[in-house]
């Protein structure tokens, strides 16, 4: 299991605590908006809204603010207008990230984007530096607890997986980005729990880190995901479990 994908499980084990939830509806509702002014706001024909809508589901976030949202994406409600951006960096040891944000004054968010590195022992980078250390993925997780491995591994290969594989009371499974609503949806014709299924970048090879410098680039993480207007974040660190457990604490 990489260490940004155990970092993710650790989040999610800990659960968004209810003082942070409105910044994750807000982050939800950003996405949902954007998605739906790209795509239109037909789920059905708009994997990126229906997977907006799949995470803000798993959030319990009210339907009404959903359609809201789609609504202002669509055009039929007034709201404001979200630019996307990219951000290259490098974080302590030498890690890569990549960030992706939602904003609504380009000037601001990259001023605060760069003034976080700078606290945090990291710089950002020229476009392209760090984006080829990325893949493109589907990438799902099942848990662990009543499930038939092998009929698992039957399940998602037939519908176009390229790999599954246990990972701390789950199993992961990667896709080809295209094919992802095609495993899920395999996965839920046979009863198999999704606990949560998206796009994402895979780092293709990965960076030890330890002591200081790891406590570093974890504190370098969580100020990034608390900043409003970042969506997401990925980086090719590895860390022990113990710990991020010890510092995510």
């Amino acid at each position: 299991m990489s260490g940004h994908s155990r970092w993710s499980t650790i989040k999610r084990k800990k659960g968004a605590a209810d003082a942070r939830r409105g910044k994750i509806f807000s982050k939800l509702i950003k996405e949902i908006t954007v998605a739906a002014k790209l795509g239109g706001g037909d789920p059905g024909g708009n994997s990126r809204l229906r997977t907006a809508m799949q995470a803000a589901k798993a959030a319990n976030m009210p339907l009404e603010n959903v359609n809201r949202a789609i609504a202002k994406g669509t055009g039929e409600l007034e709201g404001e207008s979200y630019e996307e951006l990219t951000y290259e960096a490098y974080g302590p040891g030498g890690v890569a990230l990549l960030i992706r944000a939602l904003t609504d004054n380009r000037k601001r968010t990259g001023a605060e984007i760069r003034h976080l590195f700078s606290r945090h022992g990291g710089s950002l980078a020229e476009p392209n530096s760090v984006a080829w250390m990325f893949e493109m993925k589907g990438y799902l997780l099942v848990p662990e607890k009543g499930i038939d491995e092998e009929k698992l591994i039957s399940v998602v290969l037939e519908a176009g997986a390229e790999d599954m594989a246990p990972a701390d009371g789950q199993f992961e499974v990667r896709t080809p980005p295209e094919v992802l609503e095609n495993v899920r949806a395999a996965l839920e014709k046979n009863r198999v729990p999704v606990e949560s299924s998206e796009i994402t970048m895979i780092p293709k090879t990965t960076v030890k880190l330890e002591g200081k410098t790891a406590e570093q680039m974890l504190r370098l993480m969580e100020s990034l995901e608390d900043h409003d207007d970042v969506q997401n974040v990925y980086a090719n660190f590895d860390i022990s479990e113990e710990q991020m457990a010890k510092v995510s604490a």
